[in-house]
């Protein structure tokens, strides 16, 4: 009776750990799952709610307002609300009034 104690207590441990590393590996795959599909498409990083378009720019603007214009949107790039398309579209638009 002993040696069949033994081996189901010897099967409970294999098939515990077993489980184990089965889950610590599928948790792992789904992460680099993950991390392929940011850096395949990555506007599916962040929702389309987070994401705010940049304050319009006044008709009159000088240039300190200027710099601080391009500076928010430059701190709204370094967030990633901002992709670098729309960046270098709205920093133009800015310089160009």
């Amino acid at each position: 009776m002993p040696g069949l104690l033994r081996g189901i207590a010897r099967t409970a441990v294999v098939a515990g750990t077993a489980t184990a590393v089965s889950n610590r590996v599928s948790r792992r795959q789904a992460g680099r799952w993950a991390q392929q599909a940011e850096a395949q498409d990555p506007s599916a990083q962040a929702p389309p709610a987070q994401q705010q378009p940049p304050p319009p720019a006044p008709a009159a603007v000088g240039m300190d307002d200027k710099i601080g214009q391009l500076k928010e949107l430059a701190e709204l790039k370094e967030q990633g609300i901002l992709t670098e398309e729309e960046f270098a579209a709205q920093k133009a638009r800015i310089l160009s009034s």
